[in-house]
């Protein structure tokens, strides 16, 4: 069961390469026109919107983010919705590869914390009020929770998207062995199983969006 998520290769060439090539061929890019097809215009709608609603909180120096976690919200959605397909490979689904975007982006929102505003990211280690016997042990506490938070944007992201893969392997196999013994349990199955995949549709957003998000959290409180 757990086959589906090892990195396979075809004639000597990683199928991981080839999943992470593939989403950056199917959006269109803007030609020389006065006006954008159909398709343009509901791509430019679509990471508009998505940026209002990520930066809408964050003051004017954290847009220049903008392009950058916009990108990776796009590439992610398209790696998980692509991930649902039959015989395909899902790049998120392996930790290695999500700790890859995770780490340099909170290390950036760190690094420019310090750059920019060093008192405020040492203010966050240790809150106001606190009493003195407790200051080390918070301040032991509160860094040991920012580096966490990498870690946490990682394994958020390959777990949902496993389990939700493992879920689905499992029904449909279940579904496929009994169709001939009990064909109308299997098909209450199948129902299951089309339910599973509908949802399985929205978490591949969500995950992506909840991954973005987290980045611009850690952006506005370094």
């Amino acid at each position: 069961t757990f086959d589906q998520f090892s990195i396979t290769s075809f004639l000597g060439i990683p199928l991981i390469a080839l999943a992470l090539t593939l989403p950056w061929i199917l959006y269109p890019t803007p030609q020389n026109r006065c006006m954008n097809n159909r398709l343009l215009t509901l791509q430019s709608w679509f990471i508009r919107q998505f940026t209002h609603q990520l930066f809408l909180p964050i003051n004017q120096g954290g847009h220049k983010w903008a392009l950058l976690l916009a990108s990776v919200l796009i590439f992610l959605i398209t790696l998980n919705l692509l991930g649902i397909l039959p015989y395909t490979f899902t790049p998120t689904t392996q930790l290695s590869m999500n700790m890859g975007f995770a780490i340099p982006l909170w290390l950036a929102t760190i690094l420019i914390g310090a750059r920019y505003q060093p008192t405020h990211t040492l203010a966050h280690l240790l809150p106001v009020g606190t009493p003195a016997p407790l200051i080390p042990i918070l301040i032991m506490i509160e860094t040991i929770s920012l580096f966490i938070r990498p870690i946490a944007l990682g394994v958020r992201l390959t777990a949902n998207l496993t389990a939700g893969h493992l879920l689905i392997q499992l029904i449909s196999t279940a579904a496929f062995h009994m169709f001939f013994m009990m064909p109308t349990v299997a098909t209450l199955t199948m129902i299951l199983l089309l339910l599973l995949s509908v949802l399985e549709l929205a978490v591949a957003v969500i995950q992506a969006y909840v991954f973005v998000l987290l980045v611009s959290l850690y952006l506005q409180s370094p």
